[in-house]
């Protein structure tokens, strides 16, 4: 996110103030961008046995800031079957998707554990699952690779871990 500095700012008192944080190590907010930074990331495991899909995670955050809130969306190449029951804090959102609130993650933590159970139409014998978090409280995360994950699953009833 770009920032536009106020017309009462001058230039050489940004100056001061980038070389002055240059000279402690650290970077003033504004200087930076103004969002704090995290890393999130989403790791668990997966199964898929007769068109039911079993699926437990942990949340992470690597840090450096902490985010208040934080949401994962969890997408599968099938669609769901209607009328499914899903755990607190998770709601369908599309015929393929299912948000869940992961909530506030300090930095450097583990969230609590989430787990689902879904069932696809029609009983595929292989399902793409892909994770990729869709709100995080503002802080930015310019590591992106762990926090999307895409995870072929076959009808086999092996667990995937990703």
């Amino acid at each position: 996110m770009r920032r536009v500095l106020p017309v009462s700012v001058s230039v050489p008192v940004v100056a001061v103030a980038a070389l002055a944080a240059v000279a402690v190590g650290t970077v003033p907010a504004g200087a930076a961008g103004g969002d704090p930074e995290a890393d999130l990331a989403y790791h668990g495991v997966v199964s898929m046995s007769g068109g039911r899909v079993d699926l437990r995670f942990t949340p992470r955050n690597h840090g450096p800031s902490a985010v208040p809130d934080t949401t994962v969306r969890l997408r599968w190449s099938v669609p769901l079957v209607d009328g499914q029951a899903l755990p607190e804090g998770c709601a369908r959102s599309a015929a393929r998707e299912v948000l869940c609130r992961v909530g506030a993650l300090a930095a450097d933590d583990r969230g609590r554990q989430i787990g689902l159970r879904v069932r696809l139409r029609g009983a595929p014998s292989e399902v793409l699952l892909e994770t990729d978090t869709v709100w995080s409280g503002g802080a930015v995360d310019r590591n992106r690779s762990n926090d999307r994950q895409r995870v072929l699953v076959l009808d086999t009833g092996d667990r995937y871990y990703f």
